[in-house]
């Protein structure tokens, strides 16, 4: 269907990377359930998204689906899995080990995804030299000198909002490349370091705005 050597170098547009995964959730479900082929009307009508869009998406990865019949779920799942990124284990630290930390360490489901969190680095000493799920968590000043021996790149970032850039710093000056950034601070970095923010209160405002507009109808 696709060489990924090639594809994976593509820099595709943001929206069709967001969209990507839910193609992939939907074929994986589908290949469960022993589907051999789908077509982008029914990953449309599925997934709400126009058809054409969903044949363009695909398009970038040079994925093409056979006249009349649709793409074979069992290929398609593959080359969306090694696109993204998710069949390769990616080993991962995380800085911020409290309520937020602690449940992203316990989240099975980041590893089937290729985010694999093998050390947490914490400064509350109640924290600091246990374990969560089997994973060990270090004192933060440690983690210039401990992070070749995991072989990271990325951090997590999930310390409360006023040390955010603080432990970007600290991760960055340690050789970390990629920061996946959980508060809602706005972290600040040269262009070579990748950022990706997620912040969890972002979207509740999101939600509480559009929740109070309809109640206002």
């Amino acid at each position: 269907m696709a060489d990924n050597s090639s594809s994976s170098k593509i820099i595709l547009p943001e929206p069709t990377i967001r969209r990507l995964p839910w193609y992939l959730a939907y074929v994986s479900m589908l290949h469960a359930d022993n589907v051999e082929y789908v077509s982008s009307t029914q990953i449309a009508k599925e997934l709400n998204v126009d058809s054409s869009q969903i044949a363009k998406d695909l398009s970038f990865l040079n994925i093409k689906g056979k006249t009349r019949i649709g793409y074979e779920v069992k290929s398609l799942e593959r080359e969306l899995r090694g696109f993204l990124g998710f069949k390769t284990i990616h080993p991962t630290i995380i800085l911020g080990c409290g309520s937020l930390g602690s449940a992203l360490i316990q989240d099975v489901g980041l590893q089937r995804y290729g985010l694999k969190i093998v050390a947490g680095y914490d400064v509350n000493p109640e924290i600091v030299g246990t374990t969560i799920c089997g994973v060990p968590i270090f004192d933060i000043a440690d983690i210039e000198s401990r992070r070749k021996l995991h072989k990271a790149e990325i951090a997590i970032i999930s310390v409360p909002v006023e040390n955010a850039q603080d432990a970007a710093d600290t991760a960055i000056a340690a050789g970390i490349k990629a920061l996946w950034n959980f508060t809602p601070f706005r972290i600040r970095a040269t262009e070579d370091i990748v950022i990706q923010n997620t912040s969890i209160y972002a979207h509740l405002a999101v939600m509480f705005n559009r929740l109070n507009s309809q109640n206002k109808k």
